[in-house]
């Protein structure tokens, strides 16, 4: 992506602006947010096929997210076949075995008990894609030197938001899954060691009879999230 031979900084008159009015934004952020307080996070997931443009335009929108010094540091891997979304299942479940089974401490299986999570990991395979997000420690430039990146979580981070909240104007559910060690993932999507991987992300349409914990709908007020200075 990048040359350092053109690396040059040209100052352009900011080609998007939005002249709302004050009551024409409050409407709109309202509106927005009364969209993504209808976000869910569900396990249960329906095996209905999801267009693969809609995930296309789902990571572009991800990939307009904020990041330090523009490096962009990331890259997902969308996979809607079978064969791989099985053996990812199968090398997650064994990693989530682990975890169960005293690798997680008491403490963080008890904070773990009111969403009601176990090593099985079906909707890795019901569901019908899975993203999962890397994070790339370091960039190439066109000669293939290396450059380090920055803010490389937060970058991630942001985008990963931008993602989730694309799939949701989409109308499909996701489930955020981050099995540890994540390794595996290189291994099984041929990614290079200069990527993290961070989440696996399942995506599809809910299921008709798809729950989500009571717990998860406690959400905190503004107030304790929020002070004006």
């Amino acid at each position: 992506m990048f040359s350092k031979s053109n690396l040059p900084h040209d100052p352009l008159p900011l080609p998007d602006r939005f002249d709302w009015t004050d009551d024409e934004a409050r409407a709109r952020v309202t509106g927005f947010f009364d969209l993504m307080a209808r976000r869910h996070t569900v396990r249960d997931f329906s095996d209905r096929p999801v267009p693969q443009d809609i995930i296309e335009t789902a990571v572009a929108t991800a990939g307009r997210a904020p990041s330090g010094a523009n490096h962009q540091p990331w890259f997902f891997a969308a996979v809607q076949d079978a064969g791989l979304k099985a053996r990812i299942r199968a090398e997650a479940e064994a990693e989530e075995e682990k975890f169960y089974d005293g690798g997680a401490g008491d403490e963080w299986l008890k904070a773990l008990e009111p969403i009601g999570t176990d090593a099985s990991k079906p909707h890795l395979e019901i569901a019908p894609w899975l993203i999962v997000i890397f994070a790339q420690r370091w960039g190439e430039f066109d000669d293939g030197t290396r450059f380090k990146n920055y803010y490389v979580p937060e970058s991630v981070g942001i985008a990963t938001g931008f993602l989730i909240a694309a799939l949701h104007q989409a109308g499909l559910a996701c489930l955020t899954h981050t099995p540890n060690p994540m390794k595996f993932l290189n291994g099984a999507l041929g990614r290079p060691g200069s990527e993290k991987p961070v989440m696996i992300l399942a995506v599809g349409h809910p299921a008709e009879d798809a729950t989500v914990p009571a717990v998860a709908k406690l959400k905190k007020p503004l107030g304790e999230i929020l002070k004006i200075y």
